[in-house]
C-alpha cells in the first residue's frame, strides 16, 4: 500500500483548491463574526430596554408616591386653604426633582345640594394676584355630583383647569369611581388635552382622600367618608426622554401602548407615545417590547435604535479582518498540509523501524521495574528479618539483664530501708531510672516488631488500635468477620504495616475525631479498610515530592499480588482498601513475572 501513488499528497500543490477552501473559511469567519457582533450588540440593547423600563416604571412609582405623602395634608386638617397648598407644592421643588409633573391638584367631591355652600367658599380664598381665575364649575350645568378641581399648583401650568368637572366624562368618573371604592391610587389610562400646549401628551393618576377618624373597612365606609381626590398631571414626552437622555446610546427610540388593565386587557393596545415619526426597516434596528404597571394599567413598551448606534468603528471592521485572516491562515494551513504530506511516507518508513526499536525498549524497561519490584520486596523482607532479630536479640540480651539489675536494685531497696535512709533513696531513685529503661527498652521492640505479631493478625491489630486510641484520644473501633486469621508471617507483617501506616497518616495530616478499621476474611480472600472522617486528601496531593505514606501501602500490597483501592474527597475523609489471595503464591511473586519476560520478551 506504501508503494502506491498517493493522490492527497502530489507533488505539486493544486492552488486553485486552496484558493477555494480559504474563500469560503474566510466567508465562514466573515459571517461568524457578524453574527456575534449583532449578538453582542442586541444583548447590550436588551440590556438598555430593561434599565429604560425600570427607570420609567421608577418614576410612575415616585409620582403615586409624591400622592400619598401630599395626601397627608388632608388626613391632618380637612380646612386645607389655597395658600396651604400652594406653600406645600413650592417647597416640593417639582421643577427640579419631578420636572415632567406639570400639575399636582385637588378635586373636592361636591353634591349638587352643597354646590352654592360650595362655590361661596371657594370664591371666598380669592386673592389678587396669586394666579388664580374667577372660580366657575366647568362644564356649566347642574349634576347629582362633581369631582371639582379646587387647588391646582403651579397654577400657571394650568389655569384652564381651575373648577373643572373632571367627573363629567364617563371614563373618567369610572376611574374616580373605583379608586374611591378600592382606595388606591388609580387613572383612566387617556390621555389629558391641554389647550394652551396642544402638542403636548400628559397623563394623571388619581388617589382618593376620605376624611379624618372615620372607618374605612368596606366600599359603603368608604363612600360615606369620600372628601374627594388628590391628582398628578405630567408630561409623558418629558417623563420618557428624561429615562432616554439617561442611556449611554441617546439614539434609542420608544413606543408605549395602553394594553388596558389586568382584569380587561386589550388586543394590541391603543398608541400613547412614540418619540419617533419615521419607521426604520425592520433589518436596520434591534427591537423590543417590555411591560410597564401604570398604576394597575398594562403598558406595552415598545423599544427600537438602528443597529449602527451600537456597532464601534471596530465592529465595523472585525468581521472583514476575520475574514482576511481566515483566508490567509487556511491558504497556510493548505501549503503545511502539502508540505507535511510530502514526507509522509518517509516519516512511516522511519516510525516503523523506531516503533520495531522502542518495543524491544519497553520490554527492556518492563523487566527492569518488575524486577526493581522484587528487589524492593527483597529488601523490605530482609528489613522485618533484621528488625525481628534485633528485637529477639535486644529483648533475650538487654531486657534480661535489666530484668536482673531491677531485682538487685529492688532488693539494695528493701534492705537499706531502715539502716541507711540516703542509700535507700539512691536506690529507689536508680530502681525507678530501671523501670523507665525497661519501658524505653519495650517500646522501641514494639516499634522494631511488636511481640503481639507472634499471637496472629488479630491480636496484632487489636493491640495497635489500642496503642492509636491511647496515644491520640480519636475514637477507632474495630470490625472482624473470624477472631483467628491463619497466614504467613510475611503477609501478616504486610497487613500490619499498612495499618500503622494508615493511622499514623490519620493522626498527622487528617484531623479526624473517628477511625474505622474492617478486618475480614471471604474464603481465601484477606481484606482489611481503614476509613476516617477527617480533611481528606486530594488526588494531586497523594503524589507530590517527599510523601511516601500512600505509595508504601500501595507498594506493599502490590509485592504480595493483592489490590489497594484509595478514596478520599477533600473535606469527606479517606477510605484505604486492601485485598489478597491468602494462598496466592510465594512472597515475592514479581520475581517470577521478572524472569518469565526476560525469556519472554514483548
Amino acid at each position: 500500500m506504501l508503494g502506491k501513488k498517493n493522490v492527497f499528497a502530489p507533488t505539486k500543490p493544486i492552488w486553485w483548491i486552496g484558493v477555494l477552501l480559504s474563500c469560503g473559511v474566510g466567508l465562514s469567519f466573515y459571517l461568524a463574526a457578524a453574527k456575534s457582533i449583532e449578538t453582542d450588540s442586541a444583548v447590550r440593547f436588551n440590556n438598555l430596554a430593561h434599565t429604560a423600563q425600570y427607570s420609567i416604571g421608577a418614576r410612575i412609582k415616585s409620582y403615586a408616591d409624591l400622592l400619598r405623602a401630599t395626601a397627608s395634608l388632608f388626613q391632618v386638617s380637612e380646612t386645607m386653604s389655597r395658600a396651604q397648598f400652594r406653600h406645600y407644592v413650592a417647597g416640593l421643588e417639582l421643577a427640579e426633582h419631578f420636572p415632567a409633573i406639570e400639575t399636582i391638584n385637588f378635586a373636592q367631591f361636591v353634591r349638587d345640594e352643597d354646590r352654592d355652600v360650595f362655590e361661596a367658599k371657594v370664591r371666598g380664598e380669592e386673592r389678587a394676584g396669586d394666579g388664580y381665575p374667577p372660580f366657575e364649575i366647568k362644564p356649566a350645568g347642574r349634576r347629582g355630583s362633581y369631582s371639582v378641581l379646587t387647588y391646582l399648583e403651579p397654577i400657571a401650568n394650568s389655569p384652564d383647569k381651575f373648577g373643572v368637572d373632571v367627573a363629567v366624562e364617563a371614563f373618567r368618573a369610572a376611574a374616580l369611581n373605583e379608586s374611591r371604592d378600592k382606595g388606591t391610587v388609580t387613572n383612566s389610562g387617556q390621555t389629558i388635552r391641554v389647550p394652551s400646549r396642544p402638542q403636548m401628551r400628559a397623563l394623571a393618576m388619581r388617589l382618593p382622600i376620605y376624611r379624618a377618624g372615620l372607618p374605612l373597612s368596606n366600599v359603603a365606609q368608604r363612600r360615606q367618608a369620600y372628601l374627594g381626590s388628590l391628582g398628578v398631571g405630567f408630561n409623558l414626552r418629558s417623563l420618557v426622554q428624561g429615562v432616554l437622555d439617561e442611556l449611554p446610546v441617546r439614539s434609542v427610540h420608544v413606543a408605549l401602548y395602553d394594553g388596558g388593565t389586568a382584569a380587561q386587557p386589550t388586543n394590541g393596545g391603543a398608541l400613547v407615545f412614540n418619540s419617533q415619526n419615521a419607521q426604520e426597516p425592520a433589518r436596520q434596528v434591534f427591537a423590543t417590547t417590555v411591560p410597564i404597571n401604570y398604576n394597575g394599567r398594562l403598558w406595552q413598551a415598545h423599544f427600537s435604535v438602528r443597529k449602527s448606534e451600537l456597532y464601534t468603528r471596530f465592529d465595523d471592521y472585525f468581521p472583514w479582518l476575520t475574514m482576511l485572516a481566515g483566508f490567509i491562515g487556511t491558504m497556510l494551513i493548505y501549503a503545511l498540509f502539502h508540505t507535511l504530506s510530502s514526507s509522509r511516507l518517509r516519516a512511516i518508513q522511519m516510525a516503523k523501524a523506531m516503533t520495531q526499536e522502542l518495543r524491544g525498549s519497553q520490554a527492556k524497561l518492563q523487566i527492569s521495574h518488575q524486577k526493581l519490584r522484587s528487589l524492593a520486596a527483597h529488601a523490605d523482607h530482609i528489613k522485618e528479618e533484621e528488625r525481628k532479630r534485633i528485637a529477639r536479640e535486644i529483648h533475650d540480651d538487654l531486657g534480661q539483664n535489666l530484668l536482673v539489675l531491677r531485682i538487685e536494685a529492688d532488693m539494695l531497696a528493701s534492705r537499706t530501708q531502715r539502716s541507711h535512709p540516703r542509700l535507700n533513696a539512691r536506690a529507689r531513685s536508680t530502681l525507678s531510672h530501671i523501670d523507665t529503661t525497661i519501658k524505653s527498652v519495650r517500646h522501641i521492640i514494639n516499634d522494631l516488631r511488636p511481640t503481639v505479631l507472634d499471637l496472629g493478625l488479630n491480636a496484632a491489630v487489636e493491640w495497635q488500635i489500642a496503642e492509636f486510641r491511647r496515644r491520640t484520644g480519636i475514637v477507632c473501633e474495630l470490625k472482624e468477620n473470624q477472631t483467628d486469621i491463619d497466614l504467613n508471617d510475611h503477609c501478616a507483617t504486610a497487613f500490619f504495616r499498612i495499618l500503622q501506616e494508615s493511622l499514623s497518616n490519620i493522626s498527622q495530616h487528617a484531623a479526624a475525631s473517628l477511625v474505622q478499621v474492617e478486618l475480614k476474611k471471604e474464603g481465601d480472600t484477606l481484606s482489611m479498610t481503614v476509613r476516617d472522617n477527617g480533611v481528606g486528601v486530594l488526588s494531586e496531593s497523594r503524589n507530590k515530592v517527599g510523601s511516601f505514606g500512600l505509595v508504601g501501602i500501595e507498594e506493599r500490597i502490590k509485592i504480595l499480588g493483592g489490590k489497594c483501592s484509595i478514596r478520599s474527597t477533600e473535606g469527606a475523609g479517606m477510605m484505604v482498601t486492601v485485598s489478597v489471595q491468602i494462598k496466592a503464591a510465594p512472597p515475592y511473586p514479581y520475581l517470577g513475572e521478572a524472569e518469565e519476560l526476560e525469556h519472554h520478551p514483548a
